[in-house]
């Protein structure tokens, strides 16, 4: 698979709490001349990076992030808050508690809610199935498809696993018409991306991959220490 096809389902990501503005503004440097889908950014960061890169990018972020237990209100003023400040992607984490009660409802009505106030921008909702079951898994992709939803997210990259292999294959069997899927957390670099785009992924969320390119420009072994992204 050509470099080129697999960065452009990049949202190249950073989402570590020590990030400062001279990382993100250097993350978008990266996505703009790499040409990733998006960059993943904290939402205090939006406005400026947006402001930054203009049209030359998408601004990804996240909402109710990592833990996914605020209030629904909380996750969709964070939405339009995101939205306004210039975010064209915005990934949210549901709440799993929910979902593990049986309170399928909520969840559905919580994407639905958060989906409206996006509008035409791209929803991705995190169910972070390091936490679930297989079954819970399949209820999420029918509650993502219900709830109009664009992607349906394996992780946050912070929990206690990141994408799998069996997880991706579950989701694109499993989702309703155009709901794409989206990798993140543990991709390890390019190899790994391109399984990942085999079994069905269309955005993976990872920093490695441009890391890797640029590693090889360098002709430097790819940093592989970089945190879960």
């Amino acid at each position: 698979m050509d470099i080129n096809q697999i960065l452009a389902k990049c949202d190249h990501t950073l989402l570590g709490q020590t990030a400062t503005w001279a990382d993100i503004k250097k993350i978008c440097d990266e996505g703009m001349k790499y040409k990733t889908a998006s960059v993943c950014i904290p939402p205090s960061f939006v406005k400026r990076a947006k402001e930054y890169v203009g049209n030359n990018l998408a601004i990804c972020t996240v909402i109710g992030f990592p833990n996914g237990y605020s209030t629904t209100s909380v996750k969709i003023f964070e939405t339009l808050d995101a939205i306004k400040n210039g975010a064209d992607e915005i990934d949210m984490v549901i709440n799993v508690g929910e979902l593990k009660a049986g309170n399928y409802d909520y969840v559905r009505k919580e994407i639905y809610g958060i989906k409206a106030m996006c509008g035409d921008k791209i929803l991705k909702v995190i169910i972070e199935a390091c936490l679930l079951t297989d079954e819970e898994k399949k209820v999420c992709c029918r509650l993502v498809t219900e709830a109009g939803a664009d992607y349906i997210k394996t992780s946050t990259g912070f929990s206690t696993g990141g994408a799998t292999r069996e997880d991706v294959a579950l989701m694109v069997a499993n989702v309703g018409p155009g709901v794409k899927t989206k990798a993140a957390g543990g991709i390890s670099g390019i190899s790994d991306a391109e399984d990942f785009i085999n079994l069905g992924a269309d955005r993976l969320g990872t920093s490695r991959v441009v890391k890797a390119v640029i590693a090889a420009e360098n002709d430097k072994p790819e940093d592989n220490n970089g945190g879960t992204y």
